[in-house]
């Protein structure tokens, strides 16, 4: 038996020196007085996990454990309620996203992406956006109509890793074509994006950094058929247009003047019919409408964020506030996934989540629990198997 808590031994597999150095970079220690940088950290990751909806649950929290703080690398007393309100509203956000970043680089936890009858090799990310609603009265400067307040989660996914890339953090009016030209997409590779990306200029800046979309579009978007593309014969009910086209409009193709490639396919789940372009003119109509079925991983990216961390409610009101509480939820659901990743028995995320929860305090070791979770440690599993009637 280990005499650290779930938690401390998770604190503990984090890269403090890496911390440290970006602490040292922004220099967010320098002027503390009470709660460092590193503390703020823990404090805020326990918010996640716990799933704690104040300040004062934060606090009590800790304070049950405050013989095991040290476990944790806190040197001094527990936080105290105005100390870590203080900082919230202080401390810059942009300590916790880089940390975030350089995490996210360091752990491997991403399969390597393999379609189906497909022949791309490059890095594929997939580019949406998701709405927080919150209340005008407190968070004021979120305004997003007359009567509700809002934050958006611009996110770039990467495939492989189920996890963002880049995320980007507005109020609620800015459009989702507007704040992807401010976000970083490396060059040779392909982004997949819904109707809210469908901005010809954008598209363009796009295809002068050789990345190759595919995007679904409006059915108001007018198109001359340069040439028609022969459908496949396997999958004549699914793909029902497969042609080489050039925007109509001159306003439009004055903002992306070169030829596209526009199918059609047909939803048979859903019962609809999906425009989708795309400046790829090598691959075949299947592998353009995979590529798209992949928009799902986004979607429940987004719902798994919402419903097993803290973002849907803050602890804080100030702008600085509500994004370190996102930052720290998504270094929460990178360590979830690495240890989703590197566990011997097998995990539903929803359930690692919740087990670990339930086992935050419990002195465990934390390899034993993750591979074992329903053997006492110490003992040997009796393998042989009884029958009932005999």
């Amino acid at each position: 038996m280990t005499n650290i808590t779930l938690f401390g031994q998770i604190i503990y597999e984090l890269d403090r020196p890496l911390f440290n150095k970006i602490v040292s970079a922004f220099q967010s220690d320098k002027y503390s007085k009470g709660i460092n940088s590193w503390t703020h950290l823990v404090s805020m990751l326990f918010c996640n996990f716990s799933r704690a909806t104040s300040l004062r649950e934060i606090t009590n929290g800790l304070l049950s454990i405050e013989n095991n703080l040290v476990h944790l690398g806190i040197a001094n007393k527990c936080p105290k309620r105005s100390s870590l309100s203080y900082i919230n509203k202080n401390r810059t956000s942009e300590l916790f996203k880089e940390y975030y970043l350089k995490l996210f680089e360091k752990f491997s936890i991403g399969e390597t992406f393999k379609m189906k009858h497909s022949r791309i090799r490059k890095k594929l990310y997939l580019l949406d956006s998701s709405i927080v609603t919150l209340s005008l009265s407190l968070f004021d400067w979120a305004r997003y109509s007359h009567t509700k307040g809002a934050i958006k989660i611009h996110t770039l996914l990467d495939y492989e890793g189920c996890l963002p890339n880049f995320v980007l953090i507005t109020d609620g009016k800015v459009g989702d074509a507007t704040a992807a030209k401010l976000i970083d997409i490396p060059s040779n590779s392909v982004v997949v994006a819904d109707r809210a990306y469908a901005s010809f200029e954008l598209l363009s800046q796009w295809d002068k950094k050789a990345i190759k979309f595919v995007v679904r579009i409006k059915e108001s978007t007018q198109f001359v058929r340069f040439k028609e593309r022969e459908l496949p014969k396997e999958k004549w009910e699914e793909i029902l247009i497969d042609e080489i086209v050039l925007l109509e409009n001159a306003n439009t193709r004055s903002k992306y003047s070169k030829k596209l490639r526009r199918v059609v396919v047909y939803d048979k789940k859903k019962d609809i019919i999906i425009e989708l372009i795309t400046n790829n003119f090598n691959w075949t109509a299947e592998t353009i409408s995979e590529l798209y079925k992949c928009r799902w991983q986004i979607e429940s990216f987004f719902k798994e964020i919402k419903n097993h961390v803290r973002i849907k409610t803050f602890v804080g009101t100030s702008s600085n506030a509500v994004e370190i509480q996102i930052w720290t939820a998504l270094i929460t659901m990178l360590i979830l996934r690495y240890l989703k990743s590197i566990s011997k028995y097998g995990w539903c995320l929803s359930n690692l989540i919740a087990f670990l929860r339930m086992n935050l305090f419990v002195k465990i070791d934390l390899y034993h629990w993750l591979h074992y979770p329903f053997k006492p440690p110490g003992k040997e599993i009796d393998t042989i198997q009884y029958r009932i009637f005999e």
